[in-house]
């Protein structure tokens, strides 16, 4: 019990530590971005960084789990708690235990509160920065979503720069319009599009043909068959899904016809979770049981730390081929994470 609480103790540090920091650099980022759009406020500034710190938080819980089992292990090492230990008797697979379980149970509140929280705060977090004004105030990191609709004879691709409200509506959107020959006859540039029962609300419109000069429109509606759940699953990415909702969401785009690879990764990669923690406290155990009264060797606590990353980036190289396809999302998953374990 007291490994226990030493080693809960230090996670909930390193993860204040990590918030603090990654909050300061979020929020100058975001400042120095968008601080002198009209709509933005210290206030709001802060609230909207906020949101986005479970989404951030999500990629370095690995190495919250790692560095905190390294700095309770040493600590504990220093204190002559571990030599007094081994010499009642316990080995050391008795004495990790502790370290294991919390590394355990870290994972698994990881995926069951943090997970839901990133995904609810990164939507309401765009929905903040569309309201300061900026349609190009989301990140770079979102890819443009592009829609093809065919209705009656006219064929378009919808394009725009960010996805608000699961996909129904659209900001700094282009509308190509096709002919039968798939020349270019209209495009249309517009502030904002809405899904609405059976058409796209377009906004603040400005249509160019070729050859007539550009056309201002308050409003255009164009007609589509696109239904809303189409379109959500066509443009919801499977990191901004909280975990609860994966399975039906996977279940949904297999009855659209959608590949689910993504998100049967994303699925299959918040159930490793906790037991890619413990592979990381495993690691830390390597590195951090030599005694040593006062400095622990450097180049292995350096190899600990390279080993950690190691398995994070095989990690991420995985999850990228499975997304994509190229490996069954249940390997890219859990292969990393069961090799590092053994």
């Amino acid at each position: 019990l007291p490994f226990f609480r030493r080693y809960i103790i230090t996670t909930i540090w390193f993860l204040l530590g990590i918030f603090s920091l990654v909050f300061i650099i979020d929020f100058s980022e975001m400042s120095n971005r968008v601080g002198s759009l009209p709509g933005y406020t210290l206030s709001t500034g802060l609230l909207v960084t906020t949101l986005r710190i479970p989404t951030i938080l999500m990629q370095t819980i690995p190495f919250i789990a790692l560095f905190a089992g390294m700095a309770a292990l040493i600590s504990l090492n220093r204190r002559y708690e571990l030599v007094v230990t081994r010499a009642a008797g316990i080995s050391v697979w008795q004495f990790l235990r502790p370290f294991v379980i919390g590394a355990f149970l870290f994972g698994v509140l990881a995926v069951l509160t943090l997970s839901p929280l990133a995904a609810w705060g990164s939507k309401k977090a765009q929905e903040f920065e569309a309201s300061w004004g900026a349609t190009n105030a989301t990140r770079a990191e979102n890819a443009i979503p592009w829609l093809r609709q065919i209705y009656g004879k006219d064929e378009a691709i919808i394009g725009a720069k960010a996805v608000l409200d699961n996909g129904t509506r659209l900001l700094n959107v282009s509308v190509l319009h096709f002919d039968s020959d798939s020349r270019i006859v209209l495009r249309q540039d517009a502030d904002s599009a809405t899904l609405e029962d059976g058409y796209w609300l377009l906004k603040n419109v400005h249509e160019t043909r070729s050859g007539e000069l550009p056309v201002r429109l308050d409003e255009v509606q164009l007609r589509t068959n696109l239904k809303r759940e189409f379109v959500q699953e066509s443009l919801e990415k499977p990191e901004s899904i909280a975990f609860f909702d994966l399975r039906r969401k996977i279940e949904a785009a297999r009855s659209f016809g959608f590949p689910t690879n993504a998100m049967e990764t994303q699925f299959h990669s918040m159930l490793s979770l906790p037991l890619l923690l413990v592979a990381m406290t495993l690691i830390a155990a390597c590195v951090s049981l030599k005694f040593s009264r006062f400095n622990q060797s450097r180049a292995v606590i350096l190899g600990g730390i390279l080993a950690g990353f190691l398995l994070y980036v095989v990690s991420v190289v995985f999850t990228a081929f499975g997304n994509v396809g190229f490996i069954p999302p249940v390997l890219a998953a859990w292969v990393p994470v069961v090799v590092a374990m053994f």
